[in-house]
């Protein structure tokens, strides 16, 4: 069967919703008769008309504004931001009002919206291009932050992020868009809270996420020729922690590592290891461990990045 790249397992999940559903639309920043930076969206202009592939301003806090008021009054808005850091701008919309609406209106009212954005080092995109700013997001209550790892995931996760009632931030790594795989067949979805048990083991756990997820496959390899055992686990869902997943593989490995792009202080590797030593303390034979970026902005220079 052919195989799917990671960007076209994107498109196809924004295809397929807004050929299934009207209330389904996309807009951002050159995502129309360009197709996106990326060209994610290439096409889905020509095929579904101007106001359901719509370009807008550069101005994020106008995409999300937008789709925060779209999405009250019954739409499904897709926004894409360019890159991660650019959603900057729109942080008040995003935490102030799409993560409250809910909750401040006493469940009368919701907001059904994802913000898609690329992310992630190893580019050359330096400090306003390649940052790993999901940590910014995961500690207000009322959002869902999905990071997919492969193609089959990204399209199942992206359909559920659509239909799902509350916003979702959809982060995709720069670095994953030509990976490939073949894509199960026909509809399907992917919990928007489950972790991916990718490898079971027995000596240590190493919990990651996106593109470090085949780092550490490759780490894993080197491992087993020492006769390592490791059970990795794929976090997806940065908010909420799949506890569960994770609880039942450290009572079995009694280790456990972290393993995230995102920088060390603040990040998702702190919160997790705090969740871990609150809930697991007891079934662990080592102190838990975390490998992350430093402290610093991301360099533009290849050999320092």
């Amino acid at each position: 069967m052919a195989k799917t790249s990671y960007l076209q397992a994107i498109h196809q999940a924004l295809d397929y919703e807004m050929g299934k559903d009207d209330s389904v639309f996309v807009l951002g920043e050159d995502v129309g008769k360009k197709g996106g930076v990326f060209k994610v969206t290439e096409g889905l202009q020509e095929k579904y008309g101007e106001m359901r592939c719509l370009d807008t301003p550069l101005a994020e806090s106008n995409i999300v504004g937008t789709s925060i008021g779209a999405a009250m009054m019954g739409k499904r808005p897709v926004a894409e931001i360019q890159f991660a850091e650019y959603i900057l701008p729109a942080t008040n919309q995003i935490l102030n009002e799409a993560a409250k609406i809910r909750y401040r209106s006493n469940n009368d009212w919701n907001c059904p919206m994802v913000i898609r954005s690329p992310f992630g080092g190893g580019i050359h995109g330096a400090l306003y291009h390649s940052q790993s700013i999901e940590t910014i997001f995961t500690s207000t209550p009322g959002l869902k932050v999905v990071v997919p790892s492969t193609p089959s995931d990204a399209k199942g996760l992206l359909i559920s992020a659509i239909r799902d009632n509350d916003p979702v931030l959809f982060f995709e790594h720069v670095l994953l868009y030509n990976l490939t795989e073949v894509l199960p067949e026909g509809e399907y979805t992917c919990a928007l809270d489950q972790a991916d048990l990718v490898q079971e083991g027995r000596d240590v756990t190493i919990l990651t996420y996106s593109r470090m997820r085949h780092h550490c496959l490759k780490a894993v390899e080197q491992l087993e020729a020492d006769g390592i055992s490791v059970e990795l686990i794929d976090l997806i869902s940065l908010k909420p922690f799949d506890m569960e997943t994770i609880a039942r593989s450290i009572r079995k490995t009694h280790r456990v590592i972290v393993v995230e792009e995102c920088m060390k202080t603040g990040g998702i590797g702190a919160e997790l290891i705090a969740l871990i030593t609150e809930q697991c303390f007891d079934d662990l034979d080592a102190r838990p461990v975390r490998l992350s970026s430093q402290d610093i902005p991301t360099p533009y220079n290849g050999s320092l990045e």
